[in-house]
């Protein structure tokens, strides 16, 4: 072989030796972690993925968001509702967990758009099963997934009906264990794809994906993904079961590279500080593989 041939054979097995490190690197560190996986890394400019367990349906806890918000979208974009319309909060929408609007008085008042930024950046629970009531309930969340091609996606019960059942159990760990109550489920592989679409342009519309990806870049929680990583802006949104799952779900955008990565986790019974830590690393590879 000529060595202009070396060369270029060369060049091009490097990335695939790059991305297998990479794939090593993410694997390293989910077995280092006792829990179930499910990893889906995309760059839209290069095409290069990275899956592992990617087409597992998972508990999305409240990545589940995502699907609602853009359900929210679809139906705005339909002429159903505005982002502007007017909601009143009432004492019996509150909602445990996270967020604030359950510390708020009754009669506050909220446009859809302050409802959907809550329910994405501060994962507001309150919000979230105001804009479940708001496009009609779960099936026309999950009926709008299925019609773009993401089947694995559903929306399983709004907010209150997963604390009404935590409830009755005897404890967290065994209602984990169980899983007859999802907060929501999904692939990785499809809330990927979602995000791709979102990336994109191709979610509704070109004016509703730029919004979502408006209020997902407000993102308050940065414990995951974000954590470690540098170069990358990171619209984001994470689902919260600690310790027993950790999920986050974003696209690392940068002026050269949209990357999709989206974690999920499972049946982790260990320090929760110690699943979000592995998460950030798993950012931190991504960061630095795609930002050189």
């Amino acid at each position: 072989m000529t060595p202009s041939r070396w060369l270029l054979l060369a060049l091009l097995i490097s990335p695939l030796h790059a991305q297998a490190r990479l794939k090593a690197n993410i694997e390293r560190i989910t077995k280092s972690v006792n829990a179930q996986w499910g990893i889906y890394i995309k760059c839209l400019e290069t095409g290069e993925e990275i899956t592992l367990d990617a087409a597992r349906q998972m508990d999305t806890m409240s990545v589940i968001k995502i699907p609602l918000m853009a359900e929210a979208f679809h139906q705005i974009e339909q002429g159903k509702f505005k982002l502007d319309d007017r909601i009143t909060l009432k004492e019996e929408d509150k909602r445990p967990g996270t967020g604030v609007m359950r510390s708020l008085d009754p009669g506050a008042t909220f446009s859809v758009r302050d409802l959907l930024m809550l329910m994405t950046i501060v994962s507001d629970n309150t919000a979230t099963d105001l804009i479940f009531n708001k496009v009609g309930g779960t099936e026309p969340v999950t009926r709008f997934m299925e019609s773009e091609g993401l089947a694995s996606i559903s929306a399983t019960g709004p907010a209150s009906r997963w604390f009404a059942a935590l409830r009755a159990a005897p404890n967290a760990a065994e209602f984990h264990r169980e899983a007859k109550t999802p907060f929501g489920l999904a692939s990785p592989q499809d809330i990927g794809r979602l995000l791709e679409k979102i990336a994109t342009g191709k979610m509704v519309s070109k004016a509703a994906s730029d919004e979502m990806l408006k209020i997902m870049r407000s993102q308050v929680y940065s414990s995951r993904l974000p954590r470690y990583a540098t170069g990358f802006r990171i619209p984001h949104k994470t689902g919260d079961f600690l310790p027993y799952i950790g999920n986050d779900a974003g696209i690392f955008e940068s002026e050269k590279r949209n990357v999709i990565v989206v974690v999920f986790t499972a049946k982790h019974f260990g320090s929760g500080p110690y699943l979000e830590d592995a998460i950030g690393r798993i950012g931190e590879l991504v960061a630095n593989y795609f930002g050189n």
